[in-house]
C-alpha cells in the first residue's frame, strides 16, 4: 500500500489497522477511552508546532490529529453508530448553518455582527442536542445550574480556575491568599493519610484535592497555574540538561549516575541560574 494524497487512503489503512487477526495487534485492542490521551496529545502538539513556527512540523502533526480522527470514527463505525463520511458531514453541515453571512441570506455585515450571530446559531444548535441527547436517554450530569457554563471540555487545571472564579461572583470565595496555604497544608495531611492507607483511588481523590487548593492560590495571587506550571516544566528541563551535559562531558551517563551525583549538579544548576539572574 503506497501513500497518498487522498483521506481515503487513510480510512482504507486505519481499516486494515482494525481488521481481526491480519491487523495490527495494538491498534485492535484501542478503543475510545484508550484512544483519548493520544487524541489530547496531539492537539498540544498542533500548538506547539504553531507556536514555534515550525510548518514542517505542523504539517506532519496535523496529519498526527487527523489520524486520530479517523480512529475514532473507525471504532464508531465498527460499533454501528457513524463513520468517518457522517463526521465530515456534521461539520460541514455546521460551518454551512453557522455562516448564513456566507452561503445564504444575512444582514451581519461586521465582525462583531457575525460573532452575535454565530453565538445565537450555537444557542439554537445546544437545544437541538439536548433535545436529541434527551431522546436517546443520555443525562447531562454538571451541565445545570450555575456552574453549567464552565465547560468540561478543557484542560483540568483550566477548568478548576475557571470553575473558581465563577464561584467567587457569588461570594464563595477566599477573601485573601493566606488562609488557602493553611488550606494547602490540610490537603497535603489527607494525602499523606491516603498514602499510608494505600488506596489508589482515595489517593487520586487527595491529589485532586490539593491540585484544586494549588490553582485557587494561584488565582489569588494572578498567577495563571497552567503557565506557571509551564514555566516550572521549562526550568525542569534546563536544570535537568544541565545534569545530562554535564555528566556527559566526564564521560557518564544518565543510567551510570547516582541519584546524589544528579542532586548535586542540579543544585549547581540552580546556583548558575541564581548568578544570573
Amino acid at each position: 500500500m503506497e501513500a497518498s494524497k487522498d483521506i481515503s487512503r487513510l480510512i482504507e489503512i486505519m481499516a486494515a489497522l482494525r481488521t481481526p487477526v491480519t491487523g495490527c495487534p495494538w491498534d485492535l485492542e484501542q478503543n475510545f477511552a484508550t484512544i483519548k490521551p493520544y487524541t489530547i496529545e496531539e492537539a498540544y502538539e498542533v500548538g506547539d508546532a504553531i507556536e514555534r513556527n515550525d510548518m514542517d512540523d505542523l504539517c506532519e502533526e496535523l496529519g498526527d490529529l487527523l489520524l486520530q480522527v479517523v480512529f475514532h470514527a473507525r471504532m464508531a463505525e465498527e460499533a454501528g453508530e457513524f463513520a468517518f463520511g457522517d463526521v465530515v458531514q456534521a461539520i460541514t453541515k455546521k460551518m454551512i448553518r453557522r455562516h448564513p453571512h456566507v452561503f445564504a441570506v444575512s444582514d451581519a455585515a461586521t465582525p462583531d455582527a457575525v460573532k452575535l450571530q454565530w453565538d445565537d446559531i450555537k444557542t439554537e444548535e445546544k437545544r437541538e442536542r439536548a433535545e436529541r441527547r434527551a431522546r436517546r436517554g443520555i443525562t447531562e450530569d454538571f451541565k445545570a445550574g450555575y456552574l453549567g457554563s464552565v465547560h468540561r471540555a478543557q484542560p483540568a487545571l483550566t477548568e478548576a480556575l475557571k470553575l473558581q472564579q465563577r464561584a467567587a461572583k457569588v461570594g464563595f470565595d477566599w477573601s485573601e491568599a493566606e488562609p488557602i496555604l493553611d488550606k494547602i497544608e490540610e490537603e497535603v495531611g489527607e494525602l499523606r493519610e491516603a498514602l499510608r492507607g494505600g488506596d489508589h483511588s482515595k489517593i487520586s481523590d487527595e491529589l485532586g484535592d490539593l491540585i484544586f487548593a494549588l490553582v485557587n492560590i494561584g488565582r489569588h495571587v494572578k498567577a495563571d497555574p497552567e503557565e506557571a506550571l509551564r514555566g516550572t516544566n521549562t526550568k525542569f528541563r534546563r536544570r535537568f540538561n544541565y545534569i545530562e551535559t554535564s555528566l556527559e562531558k566526564s564521560s557518564q551517563t544518565l543510567e551510570d549516575a547516582t541519584l546524589e551525583r544528579m542532586e548535586e549538579l542540579w543544585q549547581a544548576a540552580k546556583a548558575i541560574e541564581r548568578q544570573i539572574g
